[in-house]
């Protein structure tokens, strides 16, 4: 069983607070580099700086690549604030790179915080008995589609794998299968065929079922075509809404700015992705958490701000519409938000609360790099499965003595 914040509610914490200030301060935040990721925080630090103007709120970005990747003892040299993705809170438990938050944070609002998350995007950033970030954003891969084009094509949204397949021999799909998605399909593929991954220190999951799920990822790539190995999602969804050959993606990590009337040139559907064998896949969980460095010097300001950001007013409010994908439940379940972004959250609802939950442990980021590194090769290269996962095992074993 997973950590859950439930459990580390009854810590003792600090009052919620802006303490006066003799001078002015500012902090300075990192995120990533799309409108979701950047924009809200530009705009919430300004709203805070606007009620608080004693404070200043300074964020910058970086790649999405490197939001996955980046080291963390790296960042928090010059960031206060740091939006992480909740595999780093394994690290984060084992080294002092970032403050817990759960000894920040009055008691209320944790126990809040968990009876609102989206999935277990809140319980994904706790390791070590405490809360290593708030999940002010939450994601997982989901399917999309532009109805228009699939008019066109006489061809309607799959259903089933099969479905999936025969759309993509028509040149119809998308897929992300950029390293780390890569990898993230060939979790989702091996749950699919009953067996979940990292289940055993012995080997990263069962062979049958590890060559089976490469199998059918690289008869999925080369169907859709080669080009799609060097798409990430955000590339993905900009194929499709904003060209005029690609109608459907199956599974890639979603984004709610795609529905918006706005935001792009032709507005995206999104639903639940195929069947496989009768059931619904089931995607790995993705979304942002907004982190405190451990060398931050005003670490109750900081808190204080992350807490605003994390609530429903906040949430539901200035961050969802100013490009965010909310993390709060409530915000999920807002009609006029809903409508706001094409019946996205209402869509995928369903597929984020049953999102399969990364390891966190200490050494799994690089694990994640490398690994996906080997499945971008394979897919690639019309690789040998066999080999492709005797060396994600070699990885992995590498991988658990990581600190």
């Amino acid at each position: 069983m997973h950590d859950s914040l439930v459990n580390i509610v009854p810590h003792w914490c600090k009052i919620w607070q802006v303490l006066p200030m003799a001078s002015p301060i500012t902090l300075f935040g990192i995120t990533w580099n799309h409108t979701r990721g950047f924009v809200p925080m530009v705009a919430t630090a300004q709203h805070w700086t606007d009620k608080h103007p004693e404070v200043t709120i300074s964020w910058q970005t970086r790649s999405l690549k490197d939001f996955g990747e980046f080291p963390i003892e790296r960042l928090i040299e010059n960031f206060d604030l740091l939006i992480i993705d909740h595999p780093f809170a394994g690290y984060a438990s084992a080294n002092n790179v970032l403050l817990p938050l759960d000894e920040l944070l009055p008691p209320d609002f944790l126990v809040e915080l968990a009876a609102n998350q989206v999935g277990v995007s809140c319980d994904s950033y706790i390791a070590g008995g405490h809360l290593w970030a708030l999940p002010v954003d939450a994601a997982t891969p989901i399917a999309g589609w532009r109805a228009d084009l699939l008019t066109q094509h006489d061809a309607s949204v799959p259903q089933t794998w099969d479905d999936l397949l025969a759309l993509a021999h028509r040149g119809l799909v998308a897929v992300p299968a950029a390293a780390v998605d890569a990898l993230m399909h060939i979790y989702m593929l091996c749950i699919a065929l009953g067996e979940e991954p990292f289940l055993s220190e012995e080997q990263f999951v069962a062979e049958p079922a590890g060559l089976e799920a490469l199998t059918l990822l690289q008869e999925l790539i080369a169907a859709a075509g080669p080009e799609n190995i060097d798409r990430n999602p955000i590339r993905t969804w900009e194929a499709l809404s904003r060209g005029d050959t690609l109608a459907y993606c199956p599974f890639a990590y979603g984004y709610a700015n795609y529905g918006q009337q706005d935001y792009t040139a032709n507005r995206l559907t999104f639903g639940a992705p195929v069947t496989f064998n009768g059931l619904p896949l089931r995607t790995t969980l993705g979304g942002t958490g907004l982190a405190i460095s451990s060398r931050c010097q005003h670490p109750e300001i900081a808190a204080a701000y992350g807490g605003w950001v994390m609530s429903e007013q906040c949430q539901r409010g200035l961050y969802t519409r100013t490009g965010g994908q909310p993390g709060h439940r409530a915000a999920w379940t807002d009609p006029a938000l809903d409508q706001f972004c094409n019946g996205f959250f209402s869509a995928t609802l369903a597929t984020h609360d049953a999102a399969y939950l990364r390891p966190r442990y200490a050494g799994y980021i690089p694990f994640q790099e490398e690994a996906g590194f080997v499945i971008r090769d394979f897919l690639r290269d019309d690789g040998d499965a066999g080999e492709t996962l005797r060396r994600i095992n070699d990885l992995y074993q590498e991988s658990l003595g990581r600190g």
